[in-house]
């Protein structure tokens, strides 16, 4: 019951100096995993931030009625795509405008009448502020006939949905790439640890032992590997993490979440490649 941990942490203790390079070619592996999973996460943290600034403007005629105002406004909330519907009065669009674009300040100022119009500041719900959602609520929101103009930027809202596909596909190859080549490391160690011990284990088979039996500790010892690299990947990330937020810029902390799966991963990845190593060479020794 006891033999394959025992076997496994005596492996350890007869090679120690293997064992610790095994987990470091890991540990670098998985670091390369670790600092592009904190990339693509403050990528994702700025494109949700940018994609909440995704909004429709309906510019309203100065002969609106209050009465369509408030029908437009209950149309539009009874779409469920829709969050928020804010009317802003001409006087407010000239406060705001005197906020928010300083440089205009003092022409804005002694002006004799406000050109600005009121507007409807259509908000959308997170999951619906795609290119074809927004463009379908700005084409209902054209055919009011007190509105005088739509406008929520389609060329930028465009730019930003293409920055996320691509952000989406570019995470998906390269961490599939970074996996590969962690696994590979794995079962290059567990190989070369194989390798070490091949005149053990062609007596253990000469005395009869079972694949099975003499896989064990080797999984065993893939899945320890796999761990400490794991481990060691993780604190190597956070302390680039906390030099670049020290030193350079503001970024985010990766998920709980992710910290957990990114050592969960060094042991099924450990475990896979031991697997796949174990299995080719016991048919060589």
């Amino acid at each position: 019951m006891f033999y394959t941990p025992r076997e496994t942490f005596s492996a350890f203790r007869r090679a120690p100096l293997l064992t610790s390079l095994s987990a470091a070619m890991v540990g670098l592996a998985l670091f390369l995993v670790g600092l592009f999973s904190l990339a693509a996460h403050n990528l994702k943290l700025a494109l949700d931030t940018l994609e909440e600034r995704v909004e429709i403007v309906a510019y309203l005629r100065d002969d609106a009625g209050t009465d369509e105002i408030a029908e437009m406004e209950r149309a539009l909330y009874a779409l469920p795509e829709v969050m928020l519907v804010e009317f802003v009065t001409k006087d407010e669009a000239l406060v705001k405008a005197r906020r928010e674009l300083p440089e205009f300040r003092e022409v804005m100022t002694d002006l004799a009448v406000n050109p600005l119009p009121a507007s409807l500041e259509i908000e959308l719900e997170p999951g619906s502020r795609t290119p074809a959602t927004v463009d379908r609520l700005a084409q209902q929101a054209r055919l009011y006939p007190f509105v005088e103009e739509v406008q929520y930027g389609q060329e930028w809202v465009d730019k930003l949905f293409t920055l996320r596909r691509m952000g989406g596909v570019t995470a998906t190859v390269l961490g599939v790439a970074f996996a590969v080549v962690a696994a590979l490391i794995i079962g290059t160690a567990v190989r070369i640890a194989i390798f070490a011990r091949r005149e053990e284990i062609k007596v253990m088979q000469l005395v009869g032992a079972r694949d099975g039996f003499i896989r064990r500790p080797f999984l065993f010892e893939g899945a320890i590997t796999g761990a400490a690299g794991g481990t060691l990947a993780i604190g190597l990330t956070y302390v680039t993490f906390r030099g670049i937020f020290h030193y350079l810029f503001s970024i985010e902390w990766i998920p709980v979440e992710w910290v957990a799966a990114g050592i969960l991963a060094g042991v099924i990845f450990g475990v896979i490649a031991s697997s796949f190593a174990v299995r080719k060479h016991l048919r060589e020794v």
